[in-house]
């Protein structure tokens, strides 16, 4: 099942980011509650990397995040979209 659009400006969801969501329940459950802010951080979180390699690693550790019950990325200076939705 793919993550549900939410009621506020979310950025494009990319596919292997909703890919690793839909494999575990709980997390995409989380996703789900998460609001459209937190949203657009992680997924900026995770296309900022500007490697294939760190995409990959960002969105593991998004995913291990989000299981530990983190609503939004930590210790990260925030999306640049902010505002600009």
């Amino acid at each position: 099942m793919a993550p549900k659009p939410s009621a506020g400006t979310v950025h494009k969801l990319p596919a292997d980011l909703s890919k690793a969501l839909t494999l575990t329940p709980s997390v995409l459950a989380l996703w789900e509650d998460i609001t459209p802010l937190a949203r657009n951080e992680w997924i900026c979180w995770v296309i900022s990397g500007k490697k294939a390699e760190t995409r990959s690693i960002r969105i593991k550790k998004a995913i291990s995040k989000l299981k530990g019950g983190m609503r939004r990325p930590c210790c990260w200076a925030g999306c640049g979209h902010r505002g600009k939705d």
